[in-house]
């Protein structure tokens, strides 16, 4: 039931693959993990012995530490070869499980699955697959294939697992698919009707959200935490519905978000990546609302831990892009690592090219998360410039400056904009602008000949069309 670039490969080479991967030691990335993931669940089902014999030479152990993934794959792979553990139940897998911060709810969730899977790998009773295995590579589940997937676990005889069917169903979501409804219903299976109530109800409710500035003075250097120049803006969401449904390690991700609430995540591992967009390709705003604060870190102080992949996976990401989303885009376009700047860069592209850029949007964050003091004017100019210069680029760049020029120019010293109204006027002049921005009249009618007031006059008259 497993197709596609997910299929699962013969025992000899998933071995090759798994062996690859764990020697690497670094993320490789959701399709591949996904992939694998997968074909260890199915060949355990299909004929253990044979992967057992396929894996067993594979190194489980690790001599430096491992990415998270990659961990987690030695452990399914751990438990797929090891003797079956009959007598433990796979039910009571993160029974003494306890909430610590709700910033990391989506991993709470990846935790969950992951823990069931290992569980009944471990007390040999395997599943023919994952039923949350992606659709394709955000990490989207179709509704048809999801339906497919429990009436192949009806007609085996499979009890699907709460954790995978619960990643499965948030996995799920778009446009309602009144056939795949259809057949839901008629699943021979405890789970159906819930299933089709959710299919029905086009998945996971986009919980209403809210922007909200830090509170407080801008902090000092701080040996602890780095140097702290200016206020972050994050964003927060109400409570979703329908928690009861869901394993309680779920019951985290439905409860009101609150952004400032005191918690110890500043100590806990981050989970800034692609893996935790797919656990919820259609909500990306959730995404980038509970792990907002640390895109902030790499932004403003220095020694923040950038995470590129996880920028781009929310531009990649199925559902709407809002407030969370372009301000993760803000932060990575002024951030300190290069490789985040790069790919805030490669975000604002893509999501320009999927016609889900808010380019006034963008403008605004940038404007006052400047005027805060918490991005670098030199940064964010050196990504505009990178962007403006990419094919398609100069169109979505000169969206974002139009907006945000006049709160940038009236927030903060304009002596330091020169090189950023040079690209504004470059964008304008390759995507063909008209108009005025008063802020900008003002300026190139100033006597001077500074390269902020030459640039100013270049950028009114390529407004004017001379």
């Amino acid at each position: 039931m497993i197709e596609g670039e997910y299929a699962a490969p013969s025992p000899g080479a998933l071995a090759d693959e798994v062996a690859a991967v764990l020697a690497d030691r670094r993320d490789p990335g959701v399709a591949t993990f996904e992939r694998l993931l997968s074909a260890v669940v199915v060949h355990a089902y299909r004929d253990r012995e044979a992967l057992t014999a396929a894996l067993g030479s594979v190194p489980l152990e690790f001599a430096v530490r491992p990415d998270p993934q990659v961990a987690c794959l030695a452990g399914i792979v751990g438990a797929a070869v090891e003797p079956v553990r009959a007598e433990e139940s796979w039910e009571n897998a993160g029974a003494g499980w306890l909430e610590l911060c709700q910033h990391v709810a989506l991993d709470y969730i990846a935790g969950a699955r992951m823990g069931e899977l290992h569980a009944r790998l471990r007390a040999g009773d395997p599943v023919p697959f994952p039923l949350s295995v992606p659709s394709g590579p955000t990490g989207a589940v179709e509704p048809r294939q999801l339906v497919e997937r429990l009436a192949e676990y009806a007609r085996l005889g499979v009890r699907p697992g709460p954790a995978d069917l619960g990643q499965a169903l948030l996995r799920c979501g778009g446009p309602v698919d009144a056939e795949a409804v259809r057949a839901a219903e008629k699943l021979d299976l405890a789970e159906g009707p819930r299933v089709a109530d959710w299919l029905r109800q086009g998945g996971l409710p986009q919980p209403a959200g809210w922007r909200e500035r830090e509170s407080g003075a801008p902090e000092r250097p701080s040996r602890r935490r780095g140097a702290r120049a200016g206020r972050r803006i994050l964003v927060g969401h109400e409570a979703i519905e329908g928690r009861g449904a869901f394993p309680r390690r779920f019951w985290s991700l439905f409860r009101k978000f609150e952004p400032a609430i005191s918690c110890p995540h500043w100590s806990l591992p981050d989970f800034r990546d692609a893996h935790t967009v797919a656990a919820l390709p259609w909500h990306p705003e959730i995404a980038a609302a509970r792990l907002l604060t640390g895109v902030a870190s790499a932004a403003d102080k220095d020694g923040g831990r950038g995470a590129p992949a996880f920028l781009e996976a929310l531009a990649a990401a199925d559902g709407p892009a809002g407030p969370a989303v372009h301000l993760a885009v803000a932060y990575g376009l002024a951030s300190v690592p290069e490789e985040d700047r790069e790919a805030a860069v490669r975000a604002l592209l893509l999501l320009a090219a999927r016609g889900r850029l808010d380019g006034e949007l963008l403008g605004r964050e940038l404007a006052e998360l400047v005027g805060l003091g918490t991005l670098k004017v030199a940064l964010v100019t050196e990504s505009l410039r990178a962007a403006a210069a990419a094919p398609q680029g100069a169109a979505p760049v000169w969206a974002v400056l139009v907006a945000g020029l006049p709160g940038l120019l009236a927030r903060t010293r304009p002596q330091a904009h020169g090189a950023l109204l040079a690209v504004a006027a470059d964008s304008a002049r390759l995507s063909c602008a008209r108009g005025e921005l008063p802020e900008v009249t003002a300026l190139a009618q100033r006597p001077g000949s500074s390269r902020l007031l030459k640039e100013a006059r270049r950028l009114c008259d390529t407004l004017a069309g001379l």
